[in-house]
């Protein structure tokens, strides 16, 4: 099989959901045949980017290039590196690529990885617009794929991603001295959330849950982690609460280590794709107590590895962690999380993703 040379276009390479995935699809095919390479606009923090050039795999960001600019240079850019195939990340970059590479003397074969359901009303017009120039659409979750609607009678192709979870239960075995440098009791009940503070996360629910909760049970500590425009807010928010077991904790560098640390992983999101942190709490034995939104029913099981709660409900979040706080349910949960980390392997997604490539390009070859 000849070498393929894939380009991973993806709008940021922040640590976000469909980041996390795409970086750690690409860290599973160490020794792979194939070259990556991932093109990005922005990469604020430098954190992804470092682990995907630490492994070998070439990075264009875009960050230096003045913000106008960007999408004009990001053509300019994949046309260079001359790709096999274009994966697709994000709709906004590929509703301009799409159209572009038509013109390209070397035309490369062209995916998207559709990560959610929701974006921006202009994004989704000019996505929709130049979307029956894929070859192929594949969704992350089942509810993605049911949510996008194929182009030319082509339906998507589900695969559904995951993470390393090897790497998750080494640091479920580093969990004491994990929850030691964020001072939480050993008796306390350590409940987690991980996400960037935006409207869609619905922080304000889950103050108003965690309220509740800490009311209820003494045992509960909450950590906030995450970045974005809505944090101050979210810290007022707690700060009302007046309770130092409801803590804002801001960005923490590789967030898996607390999510693995935890004995609880909380979402209260208004919607989702497929969350990265819901898998990385499977992987790592932790359940999950969430709204049931996006790909999330597709992961948790009510009763057997999580709870799933009525969206925008405080008193419906609230209820569903009290429960999971239960010792005999929080045992029964912590053992069907364990269970289930075999179906959020990377490793899956990571061979699947390396035949379809090499079969795209043995069909453009053909």
């Amino acid at each position: 099989m000849r070498s393929v040379h894939v380009c991973e276009v993806i709008k940021t390479l922040d640590v976000g959901g469909a980041e996390m995935l795409l970086v750690e699809r690409l860290l599973a095919t160490s020794g792979s045949a194939h070259r990556y390479t991932v093109a990005c606009l922005s990469a604020s923090t430098g954190e992804l980017a470092g682990r995907l050039r630490s492994a070998g795999i070439g990075v264009v960001d875009l960050s230096s290039c003045p913000r106008p600019l960007r999408l004009a240079r990001l053509v300019r850019e994949v046309r260079r590196l001359g790709p096999d195939v274009v994966n697709l990340h994000s709709p906004l970059p590929a509703a301009l690529l799409r159209p572009a590479s038509r013109l390209w003397r070397h035309r490369p074969f062209l995916i998207s990885t559709v990560h959610n359901v929701r974006y921006h009303p202009l994004t989704t017009v000019l996505d929709r617009a130049t979307a029956w120039l894929d070859g192929r659409i594949v969704a992350v979750s089942p509810q993605v794929a049911r949510a996008r609607t194929g182009r030319r009678g082509r339906g998507p192709f589900t695969c559904v991603h995951g993470v390393r979870v090897a790497e998750q239960r080494r640091w479920a075995a580093l969990a004491g001295s994990t929850r030691r440098e964020w001072t939480v009791p050993d008796d306390a009940f350590l409940i987690v959330n991980v996400a960037n503070f935006r409207p869609q996360k619905n922080h304000g629910l889950l103050v108003e849950a965690a309220a509740r909760v800490v009311a209820a049970d003494p045992r509960a500590v909450f950590l906030l982690a995450g970045a974005g425009p809505l944090r101050q807010e979210t810290e007022r928010r707690v700060a009302r609460v007046g309770s130092d077991r409801i803590r804002v904790v801001g960005p923490v560098a590789d967030a898996r280590r607390l999510i693995a640390a935890a004995d609880l992983l909380v979402l209260s999101s208004e919607y989702e794709g497929l969350p990265v942190v819901v898998m990385e709490a499977l992987a790592a034995g932790v359940p999950v107590v969430s709204t049931a939104v996006g790909g999330v029913p597709d992961l948790i099981e009510t009763g057997r590895n999580g709870l799933l709660t009525l969206p925008g409900s405080a008193h419906s979040l609230a209820e569903g962690i009290l429960r999971a706080m239960r010792p005999e349910t929080a045992r029964s949960l912590r053992a069907g999380a364990r269970e289930s980390a075999e179906q959020v392997d990377i490793g899956r997604a990571a061979e699947w993703f390396e035949r379809l490539y090499a079969e795209v390009c043995r069909r453009k070859s053909g």
